[in-house]
């Protein structure tokens, strides 16, 4: 009996520490099979050496070995290499509430720090949303340290220069960039932006799915503006370099974070009620807030951003944002990875540069809607080493 219940429980362990985490990797990041017959002819007229950046994807919250080829989810190096993506922003998920929603959530709950667990992340991240962090960035690192130069981690504008002075010359190479998505991650201490700063963090949120310690978010019951804790933290963070981002933002901290920012704005993943009257979705307005600070607007690729399934959802998004702000503040922010279900994994990118092209952008419009705007964006406001 006793041999029995400790194979009862073992099977039990091994499940949810091996084999749970992969199925529900499998089951949430997932690509909708769409039909790009009308893009196929195009895509090759495209050139594909116009620089692809993209402003948001959780990869890092899951098990698979970036390095490594995989059938499933959104993105991994290869993939990267086949599509030649010039730069991915990886974003580091800290704490989501349970029976997430667009809507309302407390932060009474964490299923983060479950899925730490099952994955088996070190003891330190279980209770530590900073710990949870350092551990994502040093996972980055590591696929770094690994990828042969394949994978070069951008913390400085010496880095971005030395890098694209490299891919220039011909060099089969891609680059990645270190972001928060809410700064719960500092575990209500500012002095942690410092140690997020030294892993290599340049991106942040404020929010993410609930009310935090420096602001309201979109998804928070009390939706509020910036806190005292806020002003500090927004200001320390345009001290350090590092850029704000406002996705997820309740409608109250996107307002008070533009009238005191000094530094471009950015909403790193997001859609637009233009195309798409959700919650989550910038208005008019505050689209016009993020390209008054000389910002970028990155469009996201799931039906909750565009109301859509398939790429020209995407490329329709892309268009309005295009014609109330500029082709100059929009840009890419698929949300890869984020539990999310999507038209393309990284490797369709040239679908979407190809649907760009029947929205009618010219080929100058697309390179900078694909990468050239996050580009110019990082070499403004990367410090230098």
């Amino acid at each position: 009996m006793i041999k029995s219940v400790i194979g009862v429980l073992l099977l039990v362990l091994g499940i949810f520490f091996f084999a749970l985490p992969n199925l529900v990797d499998r089951f949430v990041n997932t690509v909708q099979p769409t039909d790009s017959v009308a893009f196929e002819n195009k895509v090759d007229t495209i050139e594909r050496d116009i620089f692809t950046a993209d402003l948001h994807a959780d990869t890092l919250l899951w098990s698979r070995d970036l390095i490594d080829s995989h059938a499933h989810g959104h993105i991994d190096l290869p993939r990267m290499l086949k599509a030649q993506v010039g730069l991915q922003v990886f974003s580091a998920v800290t704490k989501t509430p349970r029976n997430l929603n667009f809507e309302r959530n407390d932060s009474d709950t964490d299923d983060i720090g479950l899925l730490a667990i099952a994955q088996r992340w070190p003891i330190r991240t279980w209770q530590s949303r900073t710990e949870r962090a350092l551990y994502q960035a040093e996972r980055l690192h590591d696929a770094s340290r690994h990828s042969g130069g394949q994978l070069v981690v951008i913390r400085s504008g010496t880095d971005l220069a030395d890098y694209l002075m490299r891919r220039s010359s011909g060099a089969k190479i891609t680059a990645a960039m270190l972001a928060i998505e809410g700064l719960h991650a500092l575990d209500g201490d500012i002095n942690n932006l410092d140690r997020l700063y030294a892993a290599g963090y340049r991106m942040m949120g404020l929010t993410h799915f609930f009310d935090n310690e420096i602001g309201g978010s979109a998804h928070g019951v009390h939706k509020t503006g910036l806190t005292e804790m806020g002003y500090q933290v927004v200001e320390k963070m345009e001290r350090l370099g590092i850029i704000v981002d406002l996705a997820h933002a309740s409608d109250a901290l996107i307002s008070d974070v533009a009238a005191v920012a000094k530094r471009p704005l950015v909403v790193s993943h997001t859609g637009v009620k233009g195309t798409c009257d959700r919650t989550r979705n910038l208005s008019d307005e505050q689209l016009q807030l993020i390209a008054n600070t000389g910002g970028l607007v990155g469009i996201a690729y799931f039906p909750e951003a565009i109301c859509s399934t398939k790429i020209e959802g995407i490329a329709a998004a892309i268009r309005y944002t295009a014609n109330a702000i500029g082709v100059r503040y929009t840009a890419l922010g698929s949300d890869f990875d984020g539990a999310v279900n999507t038209p393309i994994d990284v490797s369709g990118l040239p679908l979407i540069a190809a649907a760009l092209a029947q929205e009618n952008f010219s080929h100058e419009e697309i390179a900078a809607i694909m990468g050239g705007n996050v580009l110019r964006l990082l070499k403004q406001t990367l410090h230098l080493d």
